[in-house]
């Protein structure tokens, strides 16, 4: 019997030592090899080849030469390219969801469920809106018009791979922008199997190119580049920083999806019942590495023990293993340097001395091999604690009591972050009063689905810019006024 993840990765490993630059699959014979590592059992499961400076000169180069033609070319024909895209894309799913398992410890039920689809779904968001976008609109004798910005050099995360490209590229190549990517290193399978399809759905020559590296030397030579009009990076503050003061002194526009630190504020009204277990699973979603993930639960003093009962019993529920398994709930943590991370967060809540509703430091039981952790929840934590604070990126939510709704928005608001943000209550009003208070760039009342044209990104040091739908596809765009145009 075949294995569908190894068949999956068999039809990558032949184009991990290249580069997709100029419409074509190029060797880099004497580049450094960098290793990927399936965290659900250690083993280096492919080596990528790491762009040299040249390499990045040439793809930016090709980037540059196909700008002319492709920013000029027919919406249609931008829309043509985009539905092939999404068409290769639904086609190859299960490929697509088994290099997730591989590369990342993503569940293969989840990355079937939501890696896959939700990709899919900005492909088709950016279908929609350049359908109907107006790049020209007067506004009496003068002309407005969105143009393309130009080359746009695209920075992409290890914990949503495939679900950042598509966010990143198709609003990108929709606004008839040329793209040069990099994928993260530590997750860069999926986006090898993303360029041959765009490879394989016709995009002319130069338009799309992909290069793999590191981010201090690939990430920053983007950033640096002279010949990069735009660069849009999700990852670190770190990176973000770090990426932004590269792109300085050549005045290039940057957007940047950060960290956070998302509240979940339960009204009084709330029905815990209901909402605990929506909070605990959206707060470990994808083994908690999501920026946005709500590792914060804000709920009334008196409903506490309620609410720690029955976020318990949740995760009882909760099947931690072989993420190749459809019954499995939670996979590895990604990569050893974050699992290192989410050991060491836990240790610190332990030592602040926040109280364990359930898990802890150590592997879930009978898991002694691979990059898992219990799924923990900390209780009668305090905003100032640092698991309050400060990004864990795993599955470890604290809840912080509140003794009215002033106090619940004020704990809400109180971090350097400002991305995410959840309320749940009975009361629509009330709901909505505390949602426009909370200080993020997007805040989901009482579990909604999700929306690939609800804007995206931060306050505070969440970042700059905004991705998904309209606001996405705007930010690939400049802005030009003629006067007496009419």
């Amino acid at each position: 019997m075949s294995d569908p993840a190894q068949d999956a990765l068999q039809a990558v490993l032949p184009l991990t030592g290249k580069a997709y630059i100029d419409g074509e699959w190029i060797d880099l014979p004497g580049a450094e090899r960098l290793p990927v590592i399936n965290p659900a059992n250690g083993n280096c499961i492919a080596q990528v080849a790491a762009g040299t400076a040249a390499d990045l000169d040439r793809a930016v180069a090709a980037a540059r030469g196909a700008f002319a033609a492709f920013s000029q070319s027919p919406v249609a024909a931008r829309i043509a390219l985009l539905e092939r895209v999404h068409a290769l894309m639904a086609e190859r799913a299960e490929e697509l969801a088994q290099v997730l398992v591989t590369e990342m410890g993503a569940a293969i039920s989840f990355a079937r469920a939501s890696h896959v689809p939700f990709a899919l779904g900005h492909v088709q968001a950016a279908i929609e809106v350049l359908r109907d976008y107006e790049f020209l609109t007067m506004r009496g004798t003068t002309a407005i018009v969105r143009e393309p910005i130009g080359v746009a050099a695209l920075i992409t995360p290890w914990n949503w791979p495939l679900y950042q490209i598509t966010a990143k590229v198709a609003p990108a190549l929709a606004a008839g922008c040329t793209v040069v990517l990099k994928p993260s290193e530590l997750s860069p399978l999926s986006a090898i199997m993303f360029a041959q399809i765009v490879h394989d759905a016709g995009a002319p020559a130069g338009v799309f190119n992909l290069l793999n590296g590191t981010g201090s030397e690939a990430g920053a030579g983007m950033a640096a580049h002279p010949d990069v009009d735009m660069i849009s990076i999700t990852g670190s503050n770190r990176a973000g920083v770090l990426v932004a003061q590269g792109a300085a002194p050549t005045v290039k526009r940057v957007t940047q999806e950060l960290g956070g630190k998302s509240p979940n504020v339960l009204m009084p009204d709330a029905d815990f019942e209901r909402v605990v277990p929506l909070g605990v699973m959206a707060a470990f979603r994808n083994v908690g590495q999501s920026c946005s993930a709500p590792t914060r639960m804000i709920v009334p003093r008196s409903a506490l023990a309620q609410v720690e009962a029955i976020a318990r019993r949740t995760v009882e529920g909760i099947i931690v293993g072989d993420p190749t398994e459809d019954a499995t709930t939670l996979g590895p943590i990604a990569n050893a340097a974050q699992h290192r991370r989410v050991q060491t967060m836990i240790a610190v809540g332990i030592e602040e001395g926040a109280r364990l509703v359930c898990g802890g430091l150590g592997s879930p039981e009978g898991l002694d091999h691979g990059l898992f952790v219990q799924p923990t929840i900390f209780s009668d934590v305090s905003s100032g604690m640092r698991i309050a604070q400060e990004e864990i990126f795993g599955p470890v939510l604290v809840i912080i009591p509140y003794d009215n709704i002033d106090e619940a928005v004020a704990i809400a608001n109180d971090t350097d972050y400002g991305l995410g943000g959840h309320v749940h209550g009975a009361d629509l009003d009330q709901a909505r009063s505390v949602a426009l208070r909370i200080r993020t760039g997007q805040v989901h009342i009482n579990s909604p689905a999700w929306d690939p044209h609800a804007p995206f990104g931060g306050y505070k040091r969440s970042g700059n810019g905004r991705e998904y739908g309209l606001f996405g596809f705007e930010e690939y765009l400049e802005v030009k006024a003629i006067l007496g145009f009419a």
